[in-house]
């Protein structure tokens, strides 16, 4: 198998908001937020129309953009055994991905996000991680991460307690080890975590300009490029308006965005752009063409509604 995602199983749910439903719920636009009472969560989409629903979750929007480039993947992420949980493993199993996960039913019901898209295309994100955040070491199929050539991460799914042991478990039987640093909101929680494993643990490590900057509390991007060239390991930079930029070592690489696109929904702009990446990665392209195949990516899910194509 070329790559296995671990992450949150977390079925999407899309709604059209206007920004007043934002401020009235005091969220902040464009991030995300984690709702741990399931009655406030059921509370705010008793509000809404939903648009769609999908089988998501970071990572695993990534796997299935991989396996929809032809390549043999694998994902594990917990859900429980109801009407969520059944949706959610159809749609992976609809996209050609392996689940190594057998569901049963929990105390918690399967993950949801509450997915808000306002008039100008800009997603914030209300999230219910329901059983998916219990995830714990004996979910971890070590045979699948063995006959894999790399694991993808998220950092949305790193937490104290089971999901870092589960996390641990499986960087230590990997062969090679990619992770997204997911949302600001995770980085500025778990700073001291997350610096240790992109120094010492990580093989590929994701981030936008905000969390990589973020993360090592630099005042300019120029620190940014500094401390990757130090790490000498490859990290990938989403810039928005700035395109992408991959620097190993001392070889700094950049691609710009494609233009006079049609964007209607900026979900999954990072997962698939990691897809793009990614397949090029395992497939031996240069690290040119892989942030190339990244931005094609991308640049398609920003076309439509929802984080998979």
């Amino acid at each position: 198998m070329k790559i296995l995602g671990i992450g949150n199983a977390i079925v999407d749910v899309i709604c059209k908001v206007d920004d007043e439903f934002i401020n009235q719920n005091a969220l902040t636009k464009s991030t995300m937020k984690l709702i741990f009472d399931e009655n406030e969560f059921k509370n705010l989409l008793s509000n809404l129309k939903i648009e769609k629903t999908i089988s998501g979750g970071s990572v695993a929007n990534s796997i299935v953009g991989i396996s929809q480039l032809g390549n043999k993947v694998g994902f594990i992420g917990k859900v429980s055994d109801d009407d969520f949980g059944i949706k959610y493993e159809e749609g992976l199993k609809k996209e050609n991905v392996e689940y190594f996960y057998s569901k049963k039913k929990e105390e918690l019901p399967t993950g949801t996000c509450l997915i808000l898209v306002t008039p100008d295309s800009e997603r914030t994100m209300c999230t219910y991680l329901g059983t998916a955040g219990k995830i714990n070491e004996n979910d971890i199929n070590t045979n699948a991460i063995n006959q894999s050539e790399i694991i993808f991460l998220e950092g949305y799914l790193w937490d104290e307690g089971e999901p870092k042991k589960a996390f641990d478990k499986a960087i230590k039987n990997a062969n090679k080890v990619a992770m997204s640093l997911s949302d600001q909101f995770c980085v500025d929680r778990h700073k001291v975590h997350f610096l240790e494993l992109v120094k010492n643990k990580l093989d590929i490590t994701f981030a936008n300009e905000q969390e990589i900057m973020s993360l090592i509390e630099a005042k300019n991007f120029h620190e940014v490029i500094n401390f990757a060239k130090q790490l000498n390991k490859l990290t990938v930079i989403t810039r928005g308006e700035m395109g992408a930029i991959a620097i190993l070592g001392e070889n700094v690489v950049e691609c710009s965005i494609k233009k006079n696109l049609k964007i209607v929904d900026l979900t999954g702009a990072g997962d698939l752009f990691a897809s793009g990446f990614l397949h090029g990665y395992l497939n031996n392209l240069s690290i040119k063409e892989s942030l190339e195949k990244g931005t094609e990516m991308s640049s398609k899910v920003i076309q439509q509604i929802g984080a998979r194509l």
